[in-house]
C-alpha cells in the first residue's frame, strides 16, 4: 500500500465546512483511491463562518443542520439530519467525524459504521477541562464518546496531550497538525538586512471586536517614537468604522485598504516587516508565513503553539496590551534577528506544517485503524 493513499473510499462527516477546508478536503481526496465525500450543513446566521461546497474532487452532500442554543454555550448541541441516508449512498470505507460528543445524531452514524465492520476516527482541537454546571456528566458525556471511536486526530500536540490525559490510549492518538495552506511554491521574499525607512508591520483579517486590533492601535502607539512602525490592516468587517476612527486619535500611522486578495494580498505580505494577530482566530498566521514573516500572535487553542516558536515568533496573553506592545519593541530593535525569524518562519510552513503535511497524517491514520 503507498504511504501516501487510502486506498478505499472516505466519508467526513463536519457540522459546517468553512471555506478554507475546502482545499484540504480537495488535496485529502485526490489521496483516497475511491473518493472522498463530505456531509456539512449550514451554521447559524450569527456565528459569521463564510462557508463553500465548490469542490474540484470532493463530493459534498447537505446535512439539515438542527442548532440547540449557541455554540458558544456549554450546552448547545446541535442535530444532523440526514447522515444515515449519507451512509447508505456513499458507502464510505472508513469515516472521519468531528470529534465532539454535542453533535447528537454521529453516534448513529458511528454505529452504522461498526456493524459493517468498519473504522471511524474523529477529529478535533482536543479535550480542555470542563468545569461549571454539571461538568461532571459533560466530562463522561465526552470520554465516552471519545471511547467510541477507533482513534482521533488532534489539530496540535497540545490537543493530543488533552486528549491522552483524558484518558485515550496514545496508540490511538494521531496529530495533524492544523494547516489552511499547501507549502509555497514562491520563493521566500528577500528583504533588506537593515530596514529601508519606517518598519512595516501588518495586520490580515475580518475586522471585528474579538480581533483586538484596537490594542494593536495602542500597542504601536506606546512604542518609541525610533520605532513607530507604518501599520497596514487589511480586511474588512463590523467594526472597520470604529476602528478608522480610533485610528485617526490613538495611531495616525495606520492604513484601512480594505479586503485584499490575490497579487494585491501578495503585495502586502511581501512589503510588510512583522505580522500580528492581537486577538482570536489565526488563518492568515500561515500566509504570512509562507511570506517569511516573523509573527506576533495571542495564544488560543493550541494551534499557535506548534507554528510559533522562540524561532519565528513570539506568543503573548490575550488581551495583554503590555505583553503586545513589548513583543513588538522587541521585534522591531534588532532587524537582522527579525529576518532570521522570518527565515525560520518560512522553513517551517515548507518543511512541518501545510495541508500536504496534514493529509500524510490523515492517510497514516486511516492506515493505522484499517489494517
Amino acid at each position: 500500500m503507498s504511504p501516501d493513499i487510502f486506498p478505499g473510499r472516505l466519508g467526513l462527516q463536519q457540522r459546517v465546512l468553512p471555506e478554507y477546508r475546502v482545499q484540504f478536503m480537495d488535496v485529502l481526496a485526490e489521496s483516497c483511491q475511491r473518493g472522498l465525500g463530505v456531509f456539512a450543513g449550514l451554521p447559524q446566521i450569527d456565528e459569521n463562518i463564510a462557508t463553500s461546497h465548490q469542490f474540484e474532487r470532493a463530493a459534498y452532500f447537505p446535512a439539515r443542520n438542527r442548532h440547540f442554543s449557541s455554540p458558544a454555550s456549554p450546552f448547545y448541541f446541535c442535530w444532523q439530519s440526514g447522515v444515515l441516508d449519507w451512509l447508505e449512498s456513499w458507502q464510505p470505507d472508513a469515516l472521519i467525524v468531528e470529534a465532539n460528543s454535542r453533535y447528537l445524531a454521529t453516534p448513529r452514524a458511528i454505529t452504522w459504521m461498526h456493524n459493517r465492520s468498519r473504522p471511524v476516527l474523529g477529529w478535533g482541537l482536543g479535550a480542555p477541562s470542563i468545569a461549571g454546571v454539571l461538568a461532571g456528566w459533560r466530562q463522561r458525556s465526552r470520554l465516552n464518546f471519545l471511547l467510541s471511536l477507533d482513534g482521533v486526530i488532534a489539530y496540535s500536540e497540545q490537543g493530543a496531550t488533552e486528549y491522552a490525559t483524558l484518558g485515550i490510549s496514545p496508540q490511538r492518538i494521531f496529530v495533524a497538525t492544523n494547516a489552511v495552506t499547501p507549502p509555497p511554491s514562491w520563493p521566500m521574499p528577500v528583504r533588506q538586512p537593515a530596514f529601508v525607512g519606517k518598519p512595516m508591520v501588518l495586520f490580515v483579517g475580518r475586522l471585528q471586536n474579538r480581533k483586538r486590533v484596537d490594542n494593536l492601535l495602542s500597542a504601536c502607539a506606546a512604542l518609541p517614537e525610533s520605532l513607530q512602525p507604518e501599520l497596514n490592516v487589511v480586511g474588512d468587517g463590523p467594526a472597520r468604522q470604529a476602528l478608522e476612527e480610533l485610528a485617526q486619535r490613538v495611531y495616525p500611522r495606520t492604513v484601512f485598504p480594505g479586503a485584499c486578495h490575490g497579487a494585491e494580498l501578495q503585495a502586502y505580505f511581501e512589503a510588510a516587516d512583522l505580522f500580528v494577530l492581537p486577538g482570536t482566530g489565526g488563518l492568515a498566521i500561515q500566509q504570512a508565513m509562507s511570506y517569511g514573516l516573523p509573527v506576533i500572535v495571542a495564544q488560543g487553542d493550541g494551534t499557535q503553539n506548534d507554528l510559533v516558536r522562540p524561532g519565528n515568533g513570539w506568543a503573548i496573553p490575550p488581551g495583554d496590551l503590555r505583553a503586545l506592545s513589548q513583543a513588538i519593541e522587541y521585534a522591531l530593535a534588532d532587524p537582522a534577528r527579525l529576518r532570521r525569524m522570518g527565515s525560520e518562519s518560512y522553513r517551517i510552513v515548507v518543511e512541518e506544517i501545510n495541508i500536504d503535511k496534514m493529509v500524510s497524517t490523515f492517510i497514516h491514520a486511516l492506515q493505522t485503524v484499517t489494517k
